[in-house]
């Protein structure tokens, strides 16, 4: 429990925060952009707008993006083409996502931030709070991304981000050990997991990081556990469903894994990984962003499969992180930089940024694209996304994380499991109210 001053602290600051944010105006809110290239086939970026929809073109926008290299040279590569369509000057600053916030708070006000700045969408019901972004109109462009990428980036309503890049986890597997034929339901995992765990031999038929709630969510939303109510993008974060029915039965089929001797209680991202490079491994749950590392190890025996079945016949619904291009409030070029993220996730450009970064688009049409569709491994993943749910992206989410650790840690010791996820809830709504989120 929290100090009580430390609340009353904290309630305090919420009101000078409030005090001092950015007053928004009815007009600041509604950016007027359905008439901004929402056509996806566009071959500049104002075809397609009625004359004299758009306003004067600025010299230029400035846009913070992820200091990766991979995904520089890709939005680099789109902003000179757009450029040359349009005349307007991209100036690019590379930057790591977490330090843009602090920035964008100084920086914002002084004229001196982006017109559009790139984050992780669990960030943006702080950012809303904050005061920092702008919603964004789609119009028809919206149906262009999947219902998934734009749940994600839907907070009060409202669309606050344009959905550039969709990750979630699924299962690896070893071709050498299980076969070429991936491992479709839990019946199947289990039977992988009696046949080839010899734990004195390093030697494992399932591995995964089961003290991660990130990790093991699927197994508690696949069989009716959640963490906030949601309605439409409105989360409720006083219905939290971590301690439910559902939620029980999911954590005790993970509790059965360390009881049954399959799984060690200890278990961290280095050593898994490094068994299962080494070929110790039949299957494991990992993301995308392992997907290099393992083919350089284990070459064509890799296979990556959606995560299969629950005994009830539910696909685990893994948590989808959405990676966003967001506006800024403090931009003077709101319609020409809703302009430009529309263009940078059309559909030429999402491939050339998947081509040059890595990662999968959060469109539609990428699905089908044989590059993501004849791509064994990374098809796996993306239909994996279609069964995901999006991490929450209200403020509240970051008490979640800690309890919820903590408790799959008593659940692999052996504790009784609602008794745990009971007092994992009861903190989570204890460390809300102390936040004064």
């Amino acid at each position: 429990m929290k100090k009580l001053s430390l609340i009353f602290f904290a309630l305090l600051l919420i009101g000078l925060l409030a005090a001092c944010g950015p007053q928004r105006s009815e007009e600041g809110t509604n950016n007027e952009n359905d008439a901004n290239t929402a056509d996806d086939s566009a071959n500049t970026a104002d075809s397609g707008n009625e004359e004299g929809a758009m306003p004067d073109k600025p010299e230029k926008l400035t846009v913070w993006m992820n200091d990766q290299e991979s995904q520089l040279n890709a939005i680099e590569a789109t902003a000179k083409q757009y450029t040359e369509e349009t005349g307007i000057e991209i100036e690019i600053k590379g930057m790591a996502m977490l330090d843009m916030v602090e920035k964008l708070d100084l920086d914002g006000p002084s004229g001196n931030g982006p017109d559009i700045f790139y984050q992780p969408h669990d960030r943006i019901g702080d950012l809303v709070v904050r005061g920092l972004a702008d919603p964004i109109n789609l119009g028809d462009a919206a149906d262009q991304y999947t219902d998934t990428a734009i749940n994600a980036v839907t907070y009060d309503e409202e669309i606050w981000g344009v959905p550039n890049v969709v990750e979630t986890y699924a299962l690896y597997y070893n071709k050498d050990i299980v076969g070429d034929e991936a491992p479709a339901t839990m019946e199947d995992i289990n039977a992988i997991m009696s046949e080839y765990t010899n734990k004195s031999n390093d030697e494992y038929g399932f591995l995964a990081e089961a003290n991660n709630f990130y990790y093991m969510y699927p197994y508690f939303a696949g069989n009716g556990g959640y963490v906030f109510a949601n309605e439409n993008g409105v989360y409720d974060p006083q219905d939290i469903g971590l301690a439910n029915e559902g939620s029980v039965k999911g954590a005790e089929l993970i509790q059965s894994w360390f009881n049954d001797g399959y799984l060690p209680k200890e278990i961290t991202a280095d050593i898994q990984n490094g068994l299962f490079k080494d070929g110790k491994v039949a299957t494991i749950i990992n993301g995308p962003w392992m997907m290099k590392e393992y083919e350089e190890a284990l070459g064509d025996s890799l296979g990556a499969a959606p995560l299969p079945l629950l005994d009830n016949g539910e696909n685990p619904k893994s948590f989808v992180g959405v990676k966003t291009y967001m506006l800024s409030y403090y931009s003077e070029n709101k319609e020409w930089a809703t302009d430009f993220m529309k263009y940078l996730t059309n559909s030429e450009q999402a491939m050339n940024y998947f081509k040059t970064a890595g990662e999968m688009p959060a469109r539609k049409d990428a699905l089908d694209d044989p590059a993501i569709a004849d791509d064994q491994l990374v098809s796996a993943f993306a239909e994996q996304a279609t069964y995901g749910e999006p991490m929450p992206s209200i403020p509240q989410m970051q008490q979640v994380w800690d309890p919820m650790n903590a408790a799959l840690q008593f659940i692999a010791k052996g504790d009784n499991v609602e008794d745990v996820l009971t007092e994992a809830v009861g903190t989570i709504k204890d460390n809300i109210a102390a936040s004064g989120q």
